[in-house]
Formats: structure tokens, C-alpha cells, sequence
């Protein structure tokens, strides 16, 4: 739904009130002016071509500026990836900026090319508009060097040639001199080939096929009866999320949007994260969005195939690169100034342990899902049962946790209580293959492991299992263990964990992951997943009014378009951190489908 015409924001501010678009090959973000803010290319982890939103100088940005400016309407087309931005002049003039990436089938595959699509269309009047068309080479923010046609120019950047061909007047866009529009412009932004047809025809039939696939889409999910509208817009933001060629999905478009202002908790997010696996997975396949899910665990069961020694980091890259080494762009400012600008993420060589449990409560689905065309064999079992061995091993060594601590390791509760499900599900995937004496050593196992936890993790000071063995302090990670089947949901231990973590880290109506301070200080933000995960256990131990009023209140502090990053001001409800954040789609769709009504009581 439209949402109502606001006042012009200022348009040197920037924040996370940006509208994604993407086609499972590139993405990008447009702010509420209409202006292209970020978009890497050719891929999610390749140099930006746009990074005003990681920058503090006027450049790395596409803008369409529409002259003496009152108000903006935005709102993305319905059950589409499409985006539209209504300009507003003082005289009443209305301009319209149509933003898509390409997607829909063709030649019996999926088309979806490194493009984005601007539209400009005339809604009213005589608006007269100017354009900044000014991106990057890449993370040094240079200008690149240009070359131009007729109808286009090409943009060499370090690594790539970005050619904008279009039919509007190329002097006045190059020139960023004002003029007047009289009908529909379109601009093409891809790779250096030449345009065969029409800019106009290409635009609009481009615009008219990835409408229809997108409708095609959302009408095959299968939805709860509440909450349809932000149920949808997470499943299509999750489904942008997933690089179609080798299925990984990333924790987000973007990197170093800090977790708190000038907190220096600033990573790049540009990456497979295996912590997501499983919950990414139970999303997809509650939504029914079964292709996309079988592309993810495919991409899973290629890292376990590649894994030599059984080893697995805790993310890899989007192609299953294994190196990510983390250095920063000093060229760019940073979000609003607060740099550093991270590239790449350390945290890959970190020691995480849990990753074993969460690659096998992945890959179960493999076993017992009759809609897959490949369905989990014999092999596949054989190589997880490594990564069972692993689990086994490493169940009660120290590790830096779920949550990456980077100065400290403990033995994480989290981790342990994985390797205990990395056990569990292999002894049920035994008994679904028939292998009786399989499954009896994998029950041994979890239950060795289980009693662990159960002693080593209780504290009787807190009357709950506490983030580590033999620690003190309390963990959002462990409102899982209903969830992940560790505990029922009428034990007094789970009940007792849920009502003492509530006590320590809620602020508010939302969840801080931890309160104890780690290598930056002290967290000063909530952390949206842990505040999901925390209305699931509410719903699961009775509280069901309480659930949903939290829920609501979460739905209440997504962006005007229904997006959400990664943290949250508790006080003021300021979004921070990296968007947006797929995690914290998945925790809306996975609360959303817990709490709805059913359709058989609604109707």
C-alpha cells in the first residue's frame, strides 16, 4: 500500500529508510528521495558502483532530482520488487521514479542480468528535474573514467565497464544542468553492451515481465492468515537475499552500518553466515518457497562436500569462498560519518562450534522433504556423520560463540546444546534410512551430551541455563531450546531460562542478545532476531496475548517500506546495523507463522 505523501527530507541525511531492490544476482538500495545509494556489482560482495550510504562526500550515488521539491510518496508495486517514488513540486507537479532489477523466465531459465532499471514518468504537470548520475570505481571512491555514445555512456571502473544507456537528453544528464520532462524517460544501468531496441520498449516490457514473475511468486507462498502484507514484503526481501547461482544466502546487503552510533561495531554482512542455516531453511519451507530452500541446501551440502577435514567456519562467500580477509576502505566516511568501513569479516577463521549442529538441523530437511528433487541419500548421511564426529569432539571445548566474541573463549551453552542437535537429527535421519544401529549411537551420543549441558550449563542462582559452563551470565541464544527440541516447552528449566533472561536483557518491549560487556563495551542496542525469538518462547510457555502485543509492537518499528536491520534503539526506536537484515525477516516469518490464527478458525 501506498503510504502518504511526507515532507522532503533533507537530502544530506541519510538512514535506514531505504527500499531494496534485486533480482538474486545484484541488489541495490534507494533512499526516500529516489536516490540510488548503494548497489554492488556484479555480484552482493563485489565493489561498490554506489556507496553514498557508507560515504560522508557527495559521490557513489544516482539521483533524480525533481526541482523545488515538497513531498515524497514511496511504495513498492504489490507482491513485487518493485519500487516506486513519487516527487511532489510546490506548483503540484508529480514525478514518478519506477526502481527494478530485471527477473523473469526466458529461453526456459530464469533472466536475470547485472541491470538496474530507472523509470521516470510524468504523474502531473511540468516537472522539472535534475540528475547525479555519479558512481565509483570501487572502495578507493574514485571517479572512474568515462567514455560516450549518442545515447549512452560507459563508466570504467576497476573491475567492471558500467554503461547507462538511456533517452533522456545525455548532455543534460552528464552536464547535471535542470530540464524540463515531457514524458517517460529510462535509464538502463548494466554491462557494456549495446541496447538492440528501444530504451522505452525494453524498459517498460522489463518492468511489465518482472512484475508478473514477482506476482507469479508470492501467489505460490504459503502464508499465515495474519500479518499477510509483512509476511510477504519478508519473504521477497529474503528471497533478493539468495544468490542464485550457487543458492547462499546472505545476512545482508550491506556493510558497516554500525550496530550503535559510534560504537566501531561496524562488519561487513555481504556473506553466508552458517548460524542462519537452519532458521533461514524453517522460513523458506513454511513459506513454501521451496525452490529458493533447495538452492540454499544445496549450497550447504557443497561447503560439507568441500570441507576436507570436516572442519566448518562459521561463514564462507556467496561462491563458498573460504578466505574473507577484513580490511577497511579508508576512502569512505562511513554511515553518517562513523566509520571504519569494513571489507570482509575475520570472523570466518574464527572457532565457532555450533556451525556442525546448524549444518545438520539444515540438511535433515534434505531427508524428509518428498518435494525435493534431490532428496538426502546414503552420501550425504556419510558426510555428516563426519561433521557429527566433529560435534561430538568439540561439544565441550571453548569456542567464541554464536555471537563471535573476538578476545574471549568459553564453552558456550549455544554451541553445546548445538552439538547436541547435530546428534539428535542425525539419529532420526538414521532411522529414516532404516539403519537402526546408526541411530542407536547417535541417540547415545545426544543424550551424553544432553546430561553435559544440563550440569555443566544450570546455574541455581538464576534458576536457568546460563550462557556458559559454569558462568554467570545470561544469553538470548538459549530462548532456543524449545525450539530446537532441547528442553519442552512445560519444563520448568525452559520456563525458568525464559523468565530469567527476560529479566536481564529485555529493555523494554525488545531483547538485547547479551548485557555483559565484550570487546567493544557494552552492547547499547537490541538485537532484533533475539527480541523474535523471544516472543516464539512467550507463545510456546502460554503467554499468547503478551506474544502477539510484542510482535505488533516489532511490526511497528520496521521502515515505512516493511524492512528491518539488525538492531534497534531500544529508547527511541532508532533501526542500526546492517539492512536489510535477513535474519530478522526470518524471525518475523517464523514468529508471524507461530502466532496467526489458522485460516480454517478465521474464515
Amino acid at each position: 500500500m501506498a503510504q502518504p505523501a511526507a515532507p522532503t527530507p533533507s537530502p544530506d541525511s541519510i538512514d535506514l529508510e531505504l527500499g531494496m531492490i534485486g533480482n538474486g544476482q545484484i541488489n541495490g538500495l534507494i533512499d526516500p528521495l529516489g536516490r540510488l545509494v548503494w548497489a554492488c556489482l556484479p555480484r552482493f560482495d563485489a565493489e561498490p558502483a554506489f556507496s553514498r550510504l557508507v560515504d560522508s562526500q557527495d559521490r557513489g550515488h544516482f539521483s533524480i532530482e525533481l526541482c523545488d521539491q515538497c513531498a515524497v510518496r514511496q511504495s513498492y508495486h504489490p507482491n513485487t520488487a518493485v519500487l516506486s517514488t513519487e516527487l511532489t513540486d510546490r506548483y503540484g507537479a508529480i514525478l514518478r521514479i519506477i526502481d527494478f532489477c530485471p527477473r523473469f523466465r526466458q529461453y526456459d531459465r530464469t533472466y536475470r542480468p547485472v541491470m538496474i532499471i530507472r523509470r521516470v514518468e510524468v504523474v502531473r504537470g511540468h516537472p522539472v528535474i535534475r540528475t547525479r548520475l555519479r558512481p565509483v570505481s570501487g572502495w578507493d571512491a574514485s571517479a572512474p573514467s568515462t567514455t560516450r555514445g549518442s545515447n549512452h555512456v560507459r563508466f570504467l571502473r576497476h573491475d567492471q565497464v558500467l554503461r547507462v544507456t538511456t533517452d533522456a537528453p545525455l548532455t543534460h544528464v552528464l552536464d547535471e544542468t535542470p530540464f524540463v520532462v515531457d514524458a517517460t524517460m529510462t535509464f538502463i544501468l548494466g554491462p557494456d553492451e549495446s541496447v538492440k531496441e528501444s530504451v522505452e520498449a525494453m524498459g517498460r516490457r522489463f518492468l511489465e515481465q518482472t512484475e508478473m514473475y514477482w506476482r507469479d511468486w508470492t501467489r505460490s507462498l504459503a502464508i499465515p492468515f495474519d500479518w499477510q502484507q509483512a509476511v510477504i514484503r519478508a519473504a521477497i526481501t529474503l528471497k533478493l537475499s539468495a544468490y542464485e547461482d550457487t543458492g547462499a544466502v546472505i545476512a545482508a546487503a550491506t556493510t558497516s552500518i554500525p550496530e550503535a552510533a559510534d560504537s566501531g561495531r561496524n562488519w561487513d554482512y555481504r556473506y553466508c553466515w552458517l548460524r542462519d542455516a537452519y532458521f533461514t531453511v524453517h522460513a523458506l519451507n513454511r513459506l513454501g518457497a521451496t525452490r529458493t530452500m533447495e538452492g540454499f541446501l544445496r549450497y550447504i551440502i557443497n561447503l560439507v562436500a568441500a570441507s576436507g577435514d570436516h572442519r566448518l567456519q562459521p561463514l564462507y562467500g556467496i561462491g563458498g569462498e573460504r578466505r574473507i580477509e577484513e580490511t577497511t576502505a579508508d576512502a569512505l566516511g562511513g554511515y553518517r560519518g562513523m566509520g571504519p568501513v569494513r571489507v570482509g569479516n575475520a570472523a570466518y577463521y574464527q572457532v565457532q562450534h555450533d556451525v556442525y549442529g546448524t549444518v545438520i538441523l539444515a540438511a535433515t530437511q534434505a531427508f524428509f522433504d518428498a518435494r525435493l528433487e534431490r532428496p538426502g541419500d546414503q552420501a550425504l548421511y556419510q558426510r555428516l556423520c563426519a561433521l557429527g564426529e566433529e560435534a561430538i569432539r568439540h561439544h565441550d571445548q571453548p569456542d567464541a560463540g554464536i555471537w563471535e566474541y573476538r578476545g574471549r573463549a568459553r564453552v558456550h551453552t549455544y554451541s553445546a546444546m548445538m552439538c547436541w542437535a547435530a546428534c539428535d537429527r542425525l539419529r532420526r535421519i538414521a532411522e529414516q534410512l532404516g539403519l537402526d544401529a546408526d541411530a542407536g549411537y547417535w541417540s547415545g551420543q545426544a543424550a551424553t551430551i544432553h546430561a553435559t549441558v544440563c550440569r555443566e550449563a544450570w546455574s541455581d542462582t538464576h534458576n536457568a541455563f546460563v550462557e556458559s559452563f559454569g558462568g554467570d551470565s545470561l544469553d538470548a541464544s538459549l530462548l532456543l531450546m524449545h525450539e530446537l527440541g532441547f528442553l519442552a516447552a512445560d519444563d520448568p528449566r525452559f520456563i525458568g531460562t525464559v523468565e530469567a533472561i527476560e529479566a536481564h536483557l529485555r529493555r523494554g518491549d525488545h531483547l538485547f542478545r547479551y548485557a555483559a560487556a565484550d570487546d567493544f563495551g557494552r552492547p547499547e542496542n537490541a538485537f532484533n532476531i533475539c527480541t523474535f525469538w523471544f516472543i516464539d518462547a512467550l507463545q510456546a510457555i502460554g503467554r499468547h496475548d503478551e506474544a502477539r502485543r510484542l510482535f505488533e509492537n516489532m511490526l511497528g518499528h520496521r521502515t515505512r517500506l516493511g524492512l528491518l536491520s539488525e538492531d534497534l534503539d531500544a529508547n527511541h526506536g532508532e533501526l542500526w546495523g546492517n539492512f536489510p537484515q535477513t535474519y530478522s525477516m526470518v524471525g518475523l516469518i517464523n514468529s508471524a507463522m507461530h502466532l496467526s490464527r489458522s485460516w480454517e478458525e478465521s474464515l
